[in-house]
């Protein structure tokens, strides 16, 4: 799973830690985890959900205003068939 720079700096200073991706083959698993240039990022949790699930809480979890500004962000993502919702942190 690629990050984006900016969005590691916010997991990392604790302002994110929900994800969503959308794609055709899952890249991540439940306690897995990651190497980035921040840091090992664990995955804490994965779950398989549709897109209008997303409740508002969980899209300000994302560093979303709302769940508008989610869909926006959706809108501009490649399909894929399955949809995820991903709880990430970095190790101490």
């Amino acid at each position: 799973m690629l990050l984006k720079l900016a969005l590691l700096e916010d997991i990392k200073a604790g302002k994110i830690d929900v994800i969503f991706r959308r794609w055709n083959r899952p890249t991540v698993r439940t306690g897995g985890t990651l190497k980035t240039k921040f840091g090992q990022l664990s995955i804490v949790s994965v779950t398989d959900m549709s897109a209008d699930e997303v409740t508002d809480r969980d899209a300000k979890r994302a560093g979303f205003t709302d769940v508008a500004d989610f869909r926006k962000w959706l809108d501009t993502m490649k399909e894929g068939s399955i949809f995820q919702r991903i709880e990430v942190k970095f190790e101490d």
